[in-house]
């Protein structure tokens, strides 16, 4: 039996969940989500912990029992914590700003680039002074926060897609806690 499937998800005190045939709406402080599951996977409320169980044991089922437990973890959480995503500009000369329903990122291209923020994101821009050696420049860092973890996740890949960090001066977008190594140039390498 799968290890996340059979895992039972405890409901917080302050998250309603509703269980309706194979649709489930989860409502918490921050907001609500629903999620239809597939032919086959049901769940059951005992005491405020959700149990998701499979009809059979085909490879099919197995994959969705899993993936319907962590859709709906993620829900819960999401109602109630909230999904936050820590995104740093760096370079010189690379800056984020937030227009309205648009970011907009000068990232070293003879053009800005505009993305459109989804509506029910939250982003924020914020610059922060960086000082390397001798030298100081400006960092921005891009927050996406919402309660969708797959919109949050989507929505800062595209943004990182903007300008990937490159691995000679690690100018770019990158995560908050992503390591780029940094190579030797053509006068380092011997």
């Amino acid at each position: 039996m799968s290890r996340i499937g059979k895992t039972p998800i405890t409901i917080p005190e302050n998250v309603k969940v509703n269980i309706n045939n194979q649709d489930v709406h989860v409502k918490g402080k921050l907001g609500e989500l629903s999620y239809t599951m597939m032919e086959g996977i049901s769940i059951t409320d005992e005491n405020s912990v959700l149990k998701i169980q499979r009809s059979d044991d085909s490879r099919n089922q197995r994959a969705l029992h899993g993936l319907t437990r962590a859709l709906i973890n993620n829900m819960i959480i999401g109602v109630s914590e909230g999904y936050e995503k820590t995104l740093h500009v760096v370079g010189t000369g690379y800056s984020a700003e937030l227009l309205a329903p648009w970011l907009r990122l000068s990232l070293g291209y003879s053009h800005d680039i505009l993305v459109q923020i989804p509506e029910n994101l939250k982003v924020s821009v914020e610059a922060v002074p960086r000082t390397r050696g001798s030298a100081s420049a400006v960092q921005s860092i891009i927050k996406i926060s919402g309660i969708n973890k797959e919109i949050v996740g989507q929505f800062s890949a595209e943004v990182r897609k903007c300008r990937e960090p490159e691995n000679y001066k690690g100018k770019g977008i990158r995560y908050h806690d992503e390591y780029v190594k940094i190579k030797p140039g053509k006068a380092g390498a011997k």
